[in-house]
């Protein structure tokens, strides 16, 4: 029961986590609204609706500020994880499309065992550098559709993407030991919250005319969906870990940048030639063959 609970959740997550995609793409292709105000926002109130939640459920979502050290690590998970990883993805999205800025965050993977690899001095196991070719070669089929004379996307949107596979790794190694201590949605809760508030005093959005944008009720309407199906993926993918193991997790996310691609196949007419879907699943086997040979190793550490 357990496992189809942690499997549902896993699946719905996905699924959630995949449809902010296009309906980010949306709401900049439709209606000219750019990132840093869609994304100020956005993680403002995602932020304050996570920690509102934690305060009517009791949790002491103040005690982090209590300590200098805990409180530093958690600006600084707000700045370099929460907000670099979520402006780099809804850049390349700007930039490029929903699904490209969907597959291509699985670089984050690549730079987490190189970061691993160089902090214990040593090459990583043959099985992880397969995984970080086989990732290499799909992301090279996915780009050009294995043509080596274009680019199919725009310079600026590879270059957000590159920013979002890093900023991806920092999100995902950083805040192990401030989500061990202190839980997790407390502190994606105020990652969001600092993110979203230090957004909005570098645009100074008190200023901006596009307030008058979220007048319109599509507009609205789209916006909200994005902040609830966000902060519902997320719960659903935090929650699935009690029942179920990472490498299930691993390839169950694989329904992220499928659900990114069904829903702009209908919303854009968006398709991939042939070449770059066979690129997309190539990432996605390589990538979780990586979270499986990471396991692995672990283990073998451990034993």
């Amino acid at each position: 029961m357990d496992r189809i609970k942690g499997v549902s959740l896993i699946v719905l997550g996905a699924a959630f986590w995949g449809a902010t995609g296009p309906l980010a793409e949306i709401l900049f292709s439709s209606t000219g609204m750019t990132v840093p105000f869609m994304l100020a926002l956005r993680l403002i109130v995602a932020g304050i609706l996570l920690l509102t939640f934690l305060l009517a459920m009791k949790k002491p979502i103040f005690l982090i500020w209590n300590s200098k050290v805990w409180a530093r690590d958690l600006v600084i998970f707000s700045i370099i994880g929460m907000l670099g990883v979520q402006y780099s993805f809804n850049a390349t999205i700007h930039e490029s499309n929903a699904v490209f800025a969907t597959l291509i965050q699985f670089l984050g993977p690549i730079f987490i065992v190189a970061y691993v690899s160089f902090n214990v001095r040593k090459w990583p196991p043959k099985s992880q550098v397969l995984g970080i070719l086989g990732t290499l070669i799909g992301l090279f089929l996915l780009l050009t559709n294995a043509s080596f004379t274009s680019l199919l996307v725009s310079k600026e949107a590879l270059i957000w993407g590159f920013i979002e596979g890093i900023t991806f790794a920092f999100y995902t190694l950083y805040p192990a030991n401030l989500m061990k201590e202190w839980g997790v949605f407390i502190v994606v809760g105020w990652g969001m919250l600092i993110g979203g508030v230090l957004l909005c005093f570098s645009i100074s959005i008190w200023k901006s005319n596009e307030w008058t944008m979220l007048a319109d009720g599509t507009t609205l309407t789209i916006f909200a969906l994005s902040i609830l199906f966000g902060t519902l993926g997320f719960v659903f993918f935090l929650s699935s870990l009690k029942y179920i193991s990472p490498i299930l997790t691993s390839v169950l996310s694989s329904i992220e940048p499928l659900t990114a691609m069904i829903l702009s196949i209908f919303l854009f007419q968006t398709t991939l030639a042939p070449w770059q879907l066979i690129g997309a699943l190539i990432i996605l086997v390589s990538v979780t063959w990586l979270s499986i040979a990471g396991e692995k190793t672990e283990k073998i550490k451990t034993e």
